[in-house]
This record gives C-alpha cells, sequence and structure tokens, in this order.
C-alpha cells in the first residue's frame, strides 16, 4: 500500500524511497514527488530589468543586510 507521498516532507519521502527501493512503482512514484517538489520552489531570477544591476543589488543586499544588524 502506497502512502501519500504529496503530504510527506522531503525527508520523509527521501526514506522512503530508500525503504522502498527494490518496488519500482513505489520507488517511480516517490521519486516524481521529490523531483517536482524541486521544480515548484519559488526562483527568483536575476533582476535584468534593472538599470544598473550591479549597484542596485549591491544596494539591496547592503539594506537587507543591515535591517537584520
Amino acid at each position: 500500500m502506497m502512502q501519500n507521498l504529496n503530504q510527506m516532507t522531503n525527508t520523509e519521502i527521501k526514506r522512503y524511497i530508500s525503504e522502498h527501493r527494490n518496488e519500482e512503482e513505489a520507488f517511480r512514484a516517490a521519486l516524481q514527488v521529490l523531483m517536482s517538489c524541486c521544480n515548484s520552489a519559488t526562483q527568483h531570477p536575476y533582476p535584468f530589468d534593472l538599470d544598473n544591476p550591479k549597484s542596485d543589488v549591491k544596494a539591496l543586499l547592503l539594506e537587507k543586510f543591515n535591517r537584520n544588524e
């Protein structure tokens, strides 16, 4: 019986994959869920639309750094 893989954490899925490595269907299903998690992660593209990316990114990082101190 296959568990609901979509409700598992990445750690639980990895453990499940390890435990079911010899069961092709279970292994493939869990691996697919694990791989799809990476594709849906929030990605922040490099800000090519900025007028001066190098100095603008530096200013943003300094602002964020100073805010956390």
